[in-house]
């Protein structure tokens, strides 16, 4: 595969198709963190009472987040294609959304390993009629960013201990973008939690089960936690640490995908008068970045398994 810093690969359909791809999904994302951060935010001005306005609102919450979400999914995509090749990226993807997929389903529907949770109909259709179909794309193409964060900061190995240290670790970074993002959803009513009573439970089983974070169980981001484990070491069954590290790190396309990502739960959370899990979101994300981007000056020679040079920028 020819390195970004060539002209055949800045020609390369695929990293045109991520390119154009990312920048709509961040100019989406920038307009709905506007949005919500200012006349989305009750109470609505007089001027989006009109029928028209009214009209165009509900086809904004009913399409907006589908269409967001769906395009990072194809920037994650087509630049992992172009990466790694387009057979092991499809074969990447399908692995992601099938096991989130199930373990979302088990959770909307048994509580397990999440909570009690329910989405709305503002996260576009819905699989089984419980997971919005989104929701588990999502997760592919966070799991990329954050898989990308992991080559930038852990050694480059392949045997077992390394790739599920990857795992846990790329687990953790996925985790670190719920932090606003849950409450801010809920706030929003794209999902809502449903808490039972926990008085005749154990003490361990109320303290995990218990609203502590603006609604949000304990339980919620140990299922992410969990989950997210999983799913990477899936990932990396089939692209492992080396391939990472040599062929997608090197690229800054993974990075911005997760930054963008934080944009919309962060003003969500600091204008709704949620402003510490905004603050707290906005940390948890920012540190995993800094410190993979802070790593970029040695990567600028890092050699692809093929013994081609990968100039920074790549």
């Amino acid at each position: 595969m020819s390195t970004a810093s060539t002209p055949d690969a800045h020609r390369s359909p695929l990293l045109r198709i991520s390119s154009f791809t990312l920048l709509w999904h961040a100019l989406a994302s920038v307009f709905s963190a506007f949005a919500f951060a200012t006349f989305l935010r009750p109470p609505f001005p007089e001027w989006l009472q009109t029928p028209q306005n009214q009209k165009a609102m509900a086809i904004g919450f009913t399409y907006g987040g589908a269409i967001t979400v769906t395009l990072g999914a194809v920037a994650g995509l087509a630049f992992l294609a172009w990466a790694i090749g387009t057979r092991k990226a499809l074969i990447t993807f399908a692995i992601a959304f099938v096991l989130a997929f199930a373990s979302e389903y088990a959770g909307t529907r048994w509580d397990y390993p999440f909570g009690a949770y329910e989405y709305s109909s503002q996260l576009g259709y819905k699989i089984g009629g419980r997971v919005p179909f989104n929701i588990p794309t999502s997760w592919f193409y966070m799991l990329v960013a954050s898989l990308a964060i992991c080559a930038r900061i852990l050694p480059a190995k392949d045997d077992r201990t390394s790739k599920w240290w990857w795992a846990f670790v790329g687990g953790v970074v996925l985790t670190l973008w719920d932090v606003s993002m849950d409450p801010a959803m809920v706030k929003t009513n794209h999902w809502f939690w449903e808490m039972g009573t926990l008085a005749d439970r154990h003490p361990f089983v109320r303290f995990i089960g218990a609203p502590i974070f603006y609604g949000m169980p304990l339980t919620n981001w140990l299922g992410w936690l969990l989950t997210g484990i999983l799913v990477a070491r899936a990932m990396l069954a089939v692209v492992p640490p080396s391939v990472w590290a040599a062929k997608v790190a090197p690229h800054r396309l993974p990075f911005v995908l997760y930054a963008v990502n934080g944009l919309l739960p962060i003003a969500i959370c600091l204008r709704w008068d949620m402003v510490p899990a905004g603050i707290l979101g906005f940390i948890a994300m920012a540190v995993p970045l800094w410190a993979a981007l802070r790593q970029s000056p040695g990567l600028e020679r890092r050699v692809s398994p093929s013994g081609v040079p990968l100039p920074s920028g790549r």
